[in-house]
């Protein structure tokens, strides 16, 4: 499987701007520091995993259906694609996955099945229903096509605000930090302390199993790195991690402040930032998605 250039998330940008919302940059200070705000949770679905779809569904012939796998905001992107591209969709998800995100993915059309306690049992009930004929399995992170989508985000960020010195990113899969860090700026790939796929697999010098436990699970549970993702990433990226308290203080923040309601995997990286944990004169925090239910 090849890996993804910058090249290649400048074509996704091209391919992509037709079915996909150009998000706004906000510029703040807080507590003294200057950051900018990407509100990618401002994307159609609520989060940047349509990018990744839509790239990887245009590149080549459609298929005659789409099937994938997702905690809830991959399945959201993949089936929002699909209805926008006229594909019929079936999302697999874990039976943990939270209704905000399985209400949605079925108002879209798609086909919602749940199986498994996990995102991996998912995964794996998902790739044996995919061996139908005209099929194409989509994965969330572990696809050129898919990693290249999620960096016209970055992209974005480079040509409203090209004074960005840093992207600040959470991971999952690792597929946004991925296409993010091809832009070639210093790129901090944050992780919840009990959800660290990334920070096992750069310590192991491979992707390898980790053990989930994390508020921010439904949308940063990968048990294990993408091979795709961490080649790119060996090299371009720090890992960083947060407690799930910094976290959840850190969605509380952006609400209290800037009136912004993300779901807790976004605000990953502001807690980060918050923490003193990242680098950048003035870094881009990338909010990536507000697929949950909560009271401020």
């Amino acid at each position: 499987m090849s890996t993804p250039t910058w090249e290649d998330v400048l074509k996704a940008a091209e391919a992509v701007h037709p079915f996909v919302r150009h998000t706004p940059v906000l510029r703040a200070e807080v507590d003294g520091r200057p950051l900018v705000l990407k509100l990618e949770h401002l994307q159609r679905s609520g989060s940047f995993k349509l990018r990744g779809a839509v790239n990887a569904l245009v590149n080549g012939p459609l298929p005659e259906r789409v099937l994938t796998a997702s905690g809830g905001n991959h399945g959201l992107g993949v089936a929002t694609a699909a209805s926008l591209l006229n594909v019929p969709a079936t999302v697999y998800v874990p039976e943990s996955a939270p209704q905000a995100k399985t209400a949605r993915i079925e108002a879209t059309g798609a086909k919602l099945i749940r199986h498994g306690a996990t995102y991996a049992e998912a995964a794996a009930k998902a790739l044996e229903a995919a061996s139908e004929p005209g099929t194409r399995y989509l994965p969330a992170y572990d696809d050129p096509a898919v990693v290249a989508g999620q960096g016209t985000v970055a992209a974005e960020v480079i040509e409203d605000a090209p004074d960005v010195d840093a992207f600040l990113v959470a991971v999952g899969g690792g597929g946004l930090v991925a296409g993010t860090s091809l832009a070639g700026l210093p790129t901090f790939g944050v992780e919840p302390e009990r959800c660290r796929a990334l920070d096992a697999a750069l310590k192991a010098g491979a992707p390898v199993d980790v053990d989930i436990d994390s508020v921010a699970a439904s949308a940063l549970g990968a048990s294990k790195i993408g091979s795709v993702p961490f080649e790119v990433l060996r090299t371009r990226v720090t890992s960083v991690l947060v407690s799930d308290a910094e976290l959840l203080a850190a969605r509380d923040r952006l609400w209290e402040e800037f009136r912004l309601a993300v779901e807790p995997a976004a605000a990953v990286p502001f807690a980060a930032w918050l923490a003193g944990r990242t680098g950048g004169e003035l870094p881009c925090v990338i909010l990536c998605g507000a697929n949950s239910e909560w009271t401020p």
